[in-house]
């Protein structure tokens, strides 16, 4: 996933949100669940930066897309080495 930055922090290309805004995001919505009135209106306030509702809601619906999506199996889940393999595999280079 590409990355640039800007003043707030490194931005994800795919969803145009820093890092840091994805993780207020992910704690406003833990914070304010669905049935929270003003519920997008709150978790924009969270994120802060001049998120307005409508564009914590738009993420949020993305999102929501994506994990129907790989849930669905039409995106393939990668093999990722788990870090005991990897260590192993620096051992056995310096052999």
């Amino acid at each position: 996933m590409a990355s640039s930055s800007s003043s707030r922090g490194p931005i994800c290309a795919a969803s145009g949100w820093s890092k840091n805004q994805n993780k207020l995001f992910e704690r406003a919505l833990a914070v304010y669940d669905k049935d929270t009135p003003d519920r997008w209106h709150n978790v924009a306030r969270f994120i802060g930066g001049g998120t307005s509702a409508d564009e914590a809601k738009r993420h949020y619906d993305r999102l929501l897309q994506d994990v129907q999506t790989i849930e669905s199996g039409r995106i393939q889940i990668p093999n990722y080495r788990s870090s005991d393999d990897a260590t192993a595999g620096q051992a056995n280079q310096f052999r």
